[in-house]
């Protein structure tokens, strides 16, 4: 590392030295340590078996099908 670069990390250290500090400051043992300001909760449901759409359900609203598929625009620089 250059001169310059040690110079500028070293006081870059010191500042995250010195906000740690203040951190410690005000944790106390009744301050419960927290990764997230709001709880947070998974919300999980049943998975439930149930009829599947048919073929022509599934492609009733798509822009545009062909053969039984959905159709899309070619990509990765084929012809369009």
């Amino acid at each position: 590392m250059s001169d310059e670069e040690v110079g500028r990390l070293t006081g870059q250290l010191d500042a995250i030295v010195d906000n740690i500090a203040k951190v410690s400051e005000v944790a106390t043992p009744d301050v419960v340590a927290t990764s997230h300001p709001i709880p947070l909760q998974n919300v999980f449901r049943d998975d439930e078996h149930s009829e599947a759409l048919s073929l022509a359900e599934v492609l009733q609203n798509a822009p545009d099908a062909a053969e039984d598929r959905f159709r899309v625009t070619a990509i990765l620089g084929e012809e369009q």
